[in-house]
């Protein structure tokens, strides 16, 4: 659903639920921003009919009632659309309070806070804290990419997206054509996977290369959504996580700490250098060209050669 639609109908949806008395379609048209700029009175009519419809059947109870005087008017009575007790056992409190704890970005944290509120006017357990439940587990999801909430909300609403994406190869960004399929944290890094319309295949993009806006389009999926998505799959492979052979670098003494995690064996060199072995597989070139000056490729040949390609295709950035 598009977001100004949505605005509309949560609008309509309050002035419904907030009145006393019926509303006739003239004062619900005073009363909501966008019938004011509907046009026409058959363009209101058009638009007021089909937002009614939507709320009806989203499990809103919207009541028809005729005055006296033989106008229709319209209200939404609270009794009529109130939702059953919420009862939550212990661990389903707990479970939701670290699901609102996680998020830490300004546009969900209020919504977090608001979720939290309402729990505990439902009724949670008197011995049950979801704040302080799990005290030893602080999860956290940082954000820090524009693109993530544009993505996010496109992902939601099944809408492509288009965006300069640039590889670690690439001295430009390139515009890239895609519809989001889902967003993944993968050790620290966001990725958003989905169908590259221009290549017709699914691909997976690291947010943090994604330069400029995130610009929306109109139109429909032409490829379908697989039911699972394999964002981290993809991204592990390429970092060499499923790789059956071995490349040994040089790495600078207190550096690239993701590197000695992945090492099979470390050796010391002195004068500020260490010896690593680590798994290799496809993309290994582009995550060590992340780590700049501190990383030098002994061996494989191919591998140092890729590293070194990529290092100079972003010096002429």
């Amino acid at each position: 659903m598009a977001i100004a639609k949505a605005e509309r109908l949560m609008n309509l949806a309050l002035c419904l639920l907030g009145t006393r008395r019926p509303l006739s379609k003239r004062e619900l048209r005073e009363s909501v921003e966008a019938y004011l700029e509907a046009g026409s009175d058959d363009s209101f009519n058009r638009m007021f009919e089909r937002d009614k419809d939507d709320l009806r059947e989203l499990g809103l109870v919207i009541e028809t009632v005729e005055s006296l005087d033989g106008e229709i008017g319209y209200l939404a009575r609270r009794d009529s659309n109130r939702l059953p007790p919420i009862t939550l056992d212990a661990e389903e409190a707990a479970a939701l309070g670290l699901a609102a704890k996680v998020w830490q970005q300004a546009r969900l944290a209020g919504a977090a806070s608001g979720a939290l509120q309402k729990l505990r006017a439902a009724g949670l357990p008197e011995d049950v804290d979801p704040y302080e439940a799990h005290s030893a587990l602080e999860p956290r999801i940082p954000v820090h990419e524009a693109a993530f909430e544009p993505l996010m909300l496109a992902c939601r609403d099944r809408r492509p997206v288009v965006f300069e994406y640039r590889k670690a190869n690439a001295a430009q960004p390139e515009p890239r054509h895609v519809e989001p399929w889902a967003l993944e944290c993968w050790r620290g890094h966001w990725y958003l996977a989905g169908f590259d319309r221009d290549r017709g295949a699914e691909r997976v993009f690291r947010l943090s290369r994604i330069t400029g806006k995130v610009r929306s389009r109109g139109s429909r999926f032409t490829a379908p959504v697989p039911d699972v998505v394999t964002v981290r799959e993809t991204v592990a492979s390429w970092a060499g996580e499923t790789a059956d052979r071995s490349a040994l670098i040089r790495l600078r003494t207190g550096a690239g700490y993701p590197l000695r995690a992945k090492a099979t064996g470390v050796r010391e060199l002195g004068d500020g250098w260490d010896e690593l072995e680590i798994p290799y597989g496809h993309g290994l070139d582009a995550w060590l060209v992340e780590f700049g000056p501190d990383v030098v490729v002994l061996e494989p040949a191919e591998l140092r050669a890729d590293v070194v390609d990529r290092l100079r295709a972003v010096a002429k950035g």
